[in-house]
């Protein structure tokens, strides 16, 4: 898991993140953080003082691929390579780079507003089922789509609780940490 690295990052904005251990000190050692996912994205820390500052521009990172991406933090002097921790990252796309139309809602409420779309449009059609020269469709039961609307509204609520759907792009993420 990763503690020390962020693990959600925005592609077209700065990242910046500083690591002091305690254990690993630049410069004597240098460390590299591996992240595999969409596409390879290899970053080098620079030394300042004991600490290691990974530091990519906007431009830079205007290029990566969204996606999920394994990560490594790896510390290296010589020959000697130690993993400081492993995890998961996410890279969100560029705001400006998405296209017209796009829909920045979650899974949880575009999956709600299309299943009480279809709960208003059965309001008005009796039959459950028919069949029509041999072949038959079944609708799910009205009941079904009441508890998985249920279901998806409560998703929805804690994800708004958390502040998370509130926002329109995701903050930059400054991080320091020492042993």
């Amino acid at each position: 898991m990763l503690q020390h690295f962020p693990t959600s990052i925005t592609a077209g904005l700065s990242l910046k993140c500083e690591l002091i251990s305690a254990d690993y000190p630049a410069p004597e050692w240098q460390v590299s953080a591996v992240l595999r996912g969409p596409a390879p994205i290899d970053l080098d820390a620079t030394a300042s003082g004991a600490a290691h500052v990974f530091s990519v521009t906007a431009a830079n990172t205007s290029g990566w691929q969204p996606g999920l991406y394994a990560v490594s933090i790896r510390a290296a002097s010589g020959d000697d390579v130690h993993e400081i921790e492993a995890g998961q990252a996410t890279v969100a796309p560029d705001l400006v780079s998405v296209a017209d139309g796009h829909d920045p809602r979650g899974h949880a409420e575009r999956t709600l507003s299309a299943i009480e779309a279809v709960l208003e449009g059965r309001a008005s059609l009796d039959q459950q089922s028919y069949t029509i020269n041999g072949r038959t469709l079944v609708r799910t039961p009205i009941a079904d789509l009441m508890s998985l609307r249920t279901a998806y509204r409560k998703e929805v609520a804690e994800f708004n609780a958390g502040g998370r759907g509130k926002r329109l792009v995701r903050r930059q993420v400054k991080v320091r940490f020492g042993t």
